[in-house]
């Protein structure tokens, strides 16, 4: 009988895992027996966004794991280098990192404040190339060691910049840093990977940014994610690096058929934006369906 893959005395260092997609890979991780650091802003809670790092550490300790709290803004290079070092130095080294932190602002250009800009690109291109450059040289120590980032496929399509440009660009940003960290440590035998939903999740940025409970209701659970992140993080690192990864197919590759588990309740999914056409092809092949 062979024994499941698992994170058990693993160290997962995950930027902005208060809540939502990022809480819910730390969660995963810690009932498995793994470490997990959590480094994001929301030191006191938030009037209109649930959870801080406390009660993250909380849920993760609950759930069988170790937990770290560290505020951190990660456009702050000593914040970041601080919160790095306090996570090696309590549980002995960093194993992977999860860029999960991301600022979004779906507005066209006129109606794009350059503080906003900045805001997005801070967080979610510079944030992202700083937290995996902090890490690098404890990950190169690490056993199986793996940069997993939240963020979608390379595809260069219009459609995907024009209502947004900003925000396209600093998400988009987020997956170059994979494209080129890939090959730059391939040698080092550190898998770095992104990861993107199919469909969209049920988080507070969903219902307070995107449509609230009429497009929360046609979500999934950030459960899904999670899941994935799971199945790409105990893969050998030196085997699975520099893909862009879509929820949904890598749990077809792990044998899950029924999705129904990770919502919605009633009918389909909505799409989620940045997917390119070639995996709903992938996916209509796969199951026979097409997405809300």
């Amino acid at each position: 009988m062979t024994s499941q893959p698992s994170l058990r005395g693993k160290t997962l260092f995950v930027s902005g895992g208060s809540r939502g997609i990022g809480l819910a890979i730390a969660l995963r991780a810690a009932r498995d027996g793994a470490n997990v650091v959590i480094a994001a802003k929301t030191d006191a809670p938030h009037p209109k966004l649930p959870g801080t790092i406390h009660t993250a550490v909380a849920d993760i300790e609950a759930a069988g794991g170790q937990g770290l709290a560290v505020t951190c803004d990660i456009r702050d290079e000593s914040q970041v280098e601080a919160a790095v070092a306090a996570a090696a130095e309590r549980f002995g080294g960093i194993d992977i990192c999860v860029n999960n932190a991301s600022a979004i602002q779906l507005t066209p250009t006129l109606q794009t404040e350059m503080k906003r800009f900045d805001l997005m690109h801070g967080v979610n291109a510079r944030g992202t190339f700083l937290v995996s450059k902090t890490c690098i040289p404890h990950l190169k120590r690490a056993e199986n060691p793996h940069i997993l980032t939240l963020s979608p496929p390379l595809d260069m399509a219009a459609k995907w910049f024009a209502p947004h440009l900003a925000y396209s660009m600093a998400k988009f940003g987020m997956s170059m840093v994979t494209l080129g960290l890939a090959a730059e440590l391939a040698g080092d035998g550190i898998a770095v990977n992104s990861l993107w939903p199919l469909t969209a999740i049920d988080t507070a940025a969903v219902r307070n940014l995107l449509g609230g409970d009429t497009v929360a209701a046609m979500s999934r659970s950030p459960q899904i994610v999670a899941d994935a992140a799971h199945a790409i993080l105990t893969k050998p690192s030196r085997e699975v690096t520099g893909r862009f990864f879509i929820d949904e197919l890598v749990l077809m590759e792990e044998g899950v058929t029924d999705f129904s588990a990770y919502g919605p309740k009633d009918g389909e999914p909505v799409a989620d934006f940045f997917v390119p056409d070639a995996v709903f092809e992938q996916v209509r092949t796969k199951v026979g369906r097409a997405l809300g």
